[in-house]
């Protein structure tokens, strides 16, 4: 009873959840984060996370569009149609925050997102509508169809001159050849008079 009335006097060390929480110490890992407008698309984290709780989809952005850079001074050349986090598979490691080049994926001190339907556990971070992305997909589709036709029109092209050259280089050959004949060929001797 000593023990139960010394507490009974001393400081509360209770705190009333949810109305007071306790503060997570730093580089506590909790819930994955995703600042979109510093992602470049790399795919390192979803590379790097060993339960593949990451899913990433990107389209190359058309020459057109400038995509402009991160805070950290990375050009953007991806648009990101795609960037879902599973947080029901993810383990907590913190193995995909370390390889992302602009820091863009880290982990908040966010740990009450529990619910009873697994798929509400899956965070959207990308901000493309989904008229945006099928556009972004067809304008990315078209451009590369175009720059397939100006590559074989190019390797067409490399290959008439390349033909045209060796035909050349046939005739050059024929007529030396030609010519050494005739240099060969020995001389009749002339009549003398008489």
């Amino acid at each position: 009873m000593g023990v139960t009335i010394r507490h009974f006097f001393g400081p509360s060390v209770t705190l009333q959840y949810p109305k007071e929480r306790m503060e997570l110490p730093k580089g506590a890992r909790a819930k994955l984060y995703v600042n979109i407008d510093d992602c470049i698309g790399c795919n390192l984290c979803a590379r790097a996370c060993p339960v593949n709780c990451i899913d990433i989809e990107t389209v190359k952005a058309t020459d057109d569009v400038d995509l402009g850079k991160t805070s950290t001074g990375n050009p953007k050349r991806f648009w990101l149609t795609r960037f879902n986090i599973d947080m029901a598979k993810c383990m907590y490691c913190d193995m995909c925050v370390h390889p992302c080049p602009t820091n863009c994926i880290y982990m908040v001190p966010e740990y009450e997102y529990s619910d009873v339907d697994r798929s509400n556990l899956v965070f959207h971070f990308s901000n493309l509508t989904p008229d945006m992305v099928a556009e972004v997909k067809e304008k990315a589709e078209e451009e590369a169809e175009q720059k397939k036709r100006e590559r074989e029109e190019m390797k067409r092209k490399k290959a008439e001159a390349r033909k045209k050259k060796e035909e050349e280089k046939k005739k050059q050959a024929s007529t030396k050849k030609n010519d050494k004949s005739d240099d060969d060929k020995p001389s009749t001797p002339g009549k003398k008079d008489s």
